[in-house]
């Protein structure tokens, strides 16, 4: 499936005469794929965690956030695919348009796949996530660590929501706890979620 049809969801989803989200129109793929963390003030106060695969930023919302502790699993919900250059948004998405609300970078960096098959050969990352089980190391500002992606509920041939565990499984020193969203600054501009609101409102 090409780049066009797997944002189709997304562009669909937006008007980009009114927000200033990237359409998704090229960007550079780095020799290590790209995972970013953002924090979004919407209807709900939740972060996104998305994962580069291909030419594509896969996208779970987990509405705690991330955790560096490996007891602490984390429901993570599938969201559409979004393009590469989402990874330095940062600003107000206008209320009205979908995912109305302000968006900061929290973490972002490159990530190393994991994943693999019962005799230890390694397996697509991509086609992990397929299976429903994926593992990776974050090499982020704040997130270190190996992690893992875990379907518990619906998939391609459910009815019901698919929904995701993403757990620290080890490989490293427990990372940081979960901030406070609203204290939480960004890793790209230093800025809250109020400070890059009060700015986008003075513009």
């Amino acid at each position: 499936m090409g780049e066009q049809d797997r944002l189709r969801e997304y562009r669909g989803k937006r008007d980009f005469g009114r927000t200033k989200e990237p359409q998704g129109q090229s960007a550079a793929s780095g020799a290590e794929p790209r995972f970013v963390v953002q924090i979004h003030d919407a209807s709900t106060m939740h972060f996104d965690f998305r994962l580069q695969v291909g030419d594509v930023l896969k996208s779970w919302s987990i509405p705690k956030g991330p955790s560096g502790d490996p007891q602490d699993k984390r429901l993570a919900v599938p969201t559409e695919d979004h393009p590469l250059e989402y990874e330095e948004f940062e600003g107000v998405i206008p209320q009205g348009e979908y995912g109305g609300g302000t968006v900061i970078v929290w973490d972002h960096g490159s990530y190393e796949p994991l994943s693999h098959d019962r005799q230890g050969r390694p397996v697509d990352f991509g086609e992990s996530l397929e299976r429903g089980h994926a593992r990776f190391r974050l090499k982020g500002s704040k997130l270190h660590g190996e992690y893992a992606l875990t379907r518990f509920r619906g998939g391609k041939d459910g009815d019901t929501e698919e929904a995701w565990l993403l757990v620290k499984t080890g490989g490293g020193a427990h990372g940081p706890g979960t901030p406070d969203p609203r204290r939480a600054r960004s890793v790209s501009s230093g800025r809250t979620l109020a400070q890059v609101a009060a700015a986008a409102g003075e513009q």
